[in-house]
């Protein structure tokens, strides 16, 4: 299929390769690390929020595993593969757990097949993650996911990816009503109180991606994202205070901007 083998343009960065070099991956290339360094001065506690959301994401899928008893995941905008992937966790604590990730990256797309074509309980779909339609026709989601069933729906660190023309709220919420009371919807994207801040970065992502790239929004934007979810403790936050492990990850704070959110419960319908 051509989806499997799309052209990569090394002339530009790409927001998933640049996430990796920030974690100190080795998935990305000298032009993901250049836009990295001018993001780094702009927002120097840059690579402090990267590893944030990560240690976020490990610790949010362990909870919605181990306490909400949830087997199905479904990650948006997912990124390149780096260790402690969401369904390595999840199949830790239920071996039959089933994970489909969603990204249309060239790079994620190659390097997530040849990782998951080695386990059957996941996928990988080429596909814009808000093209819904699609994504919920998709032959390996329809095989993996059970939506009579409780599943959960991750967005995290992606939302900023998108305009307020793609329309993130409105994307989260067809998810939402796709899926059962009692699944699990996890969202948080880049936040600052700062008006520069906000600013300069989206500049500089829209300018190095050459994408139409979202924005740093604002935690009331997170919040209204969020509206209909029961959001679970301790709310909405900084992921870095999400029910943190250690206290080295607190102390790992990102501070001209955040990630914002939390997880949230479908709750039953009037």
């Amino acid at each position: 299929m051509a989806e499997r083998n799309p052209v990569v343009d090394l002339s530009v960065p790409s927001a998933a390769r640049m996430y990796d070099w920030l974690l100190g991956g080795s998935n990305n290339f000298e032009v993901d690390q250049m836009a990295c360094e001018l993001l780094l001065e702009v927002a120097p506690t840059s690579r402090e929020i990267a590893l944030n959301n990560r240690w976020f994401l490990q610790r949010v899928v362990r909870v919605i595993a181990e306490e909400h008893g949830i087997k199905q995941f479904i990650d948006f905008g997912s990124g390149l593969p780096t260790q402690r992937n969401v369904h390595q966790i999840a199949q830790e604590i239920d071996p039959e757990a089933r994970v489909v990730y969603i990204d249309n990256d060239p790079v994620v797309l190659a390097l997530g097949q040849s990782l998951l074509d080695e386990n059957d309980k996941t996928a990988i779909l080429p596909v814009d993650m808000t093209d819904t339609d699609t994504i919920f026709a998709h032959k390996d989601l329809t095989r993996l996911i059970d939506f009579s069933q409780p599943v959960a729906a991750l967005f995290v660190s992606v939302l900023h990816c998108l305009p307020d023309s793609a329309g993130p709220k409105q994307l989260v919420q067809r998810v939402v009503d796709k899926l059962v009371p009692g699944s699990c919807v996890v969202v948080c994207q880049l936040v600052s109180d700062d008006p520069k801040v906000r600013d300069d970065v989206t500049e500089l992502m829209r300018v190095q991606t050459k994408d139409n790239w979202g924005r740093v929004r604002e935690k009331a934007d997170v919040e209204e994202i969020f509206e209909g979810l029961v959001a679970q403790e301790p709310g909405l936050v900084d992921v870095t205070d999400w029910r943190p492990d250690s206290e080295l990850q607190q102390r790992q704070r990102s501070i001209e901007w955040t990630e914002y959110g939390g997880l949230g419960v479908v709750p039953r319908r009037a």
